[in-house]
């Protein structure tokens, strides 16, 4: 098993491709952390996986560093919480602007700066196809996307010998032939592949640490 032995976090766990990527983890051999805002559904999650579950607010700075410091470190963590509101680029409000930043963007942010993540363990945050195929009312997605791959490539260097790694899924009304929608950013957390932390290379929407 891939994952054996190893710690993996997975922020956003509660449902759709968190929930997906924790229990292809939790088959792999991981021990589990789930997290998420919407405790009813956590709890649900945890008892499903037999996981643990820890509530979590990744707007906010504080419930963000007691979710870390709870955890302790950790091989691999999976951030894919998000709270998008979007609407027609002249009529959106810049509240819901605003708040997709926050929940996609600045919680990513702060999952990575809080992490205590062992060396040769890995990041992964989730952004969306919408970065390179945008479409009407949801520039403020789009732009979120864009900003959290280019987060992946800083940190793939600054965070060496950790990697960082950014998957991008599908449209999801369309079925993955190749399965599970978790299983890019499970196999993610558990590849090695002969990469080593250091300058990032996308492959196939993915930004994997290469050497320099």
């Amino acid at each position: 098993m891939l994952l054996a032995g190893k710690k993996v976090v997975v922020v956003g766990g509660s449902s759709g491709i968190g929930l997906a990527t924790a229990e292809m983890a939790k088959r792999e051999g991981a021990e589990i952390i789930i997290a998420s805002g919407n405790v009813e559904r956590l709890d649900k999650a945890a008892e499903k996986l037999n996981a643990i579950a820890i509530p979590a607010d990744v707007t906010s700075d504080d419930s963000v560093a007691e979710l870390f410091q709870r955890c302790g470190p950790v091989d691999h963590v999976v951030v894919t919480a998000a709270q998008l509101r979007t609407g027609p680029f002249k009529t959106v409000a810049m509240e819901d602007v605003r708040g997709t930043m926050e929940g996609k963007f600045w919680g990513a942010w702060r999952v990575a700066q809080q992490a205590q993540i062992r060396a040769g363990g890995s990041l992964t945050l989730v952004s969306g196809f919408l970065s390179v195929r945008p479409r009407p009312n949801s520039a403020i997605v789009s732009a979120a996307n864009g900003a959290l791959e280019s987060l992946a490539r800083a940190l793939a260097l600054e965070l060496a010998p950790v990697r960082v790694n950014a998957v991008s899924p599908r449209n999801h009304r369309h079925p993955d032939p190749r399965g599970d929608a978790g299983r890019g950013a499970a196999r993610h957390a558990g590849e090695s592949c002969g990469v080593a932390a250091g300058r990032p290379r996308r492959h196939w929407r993915r930004y994997r640490a290469a050497n320099p």
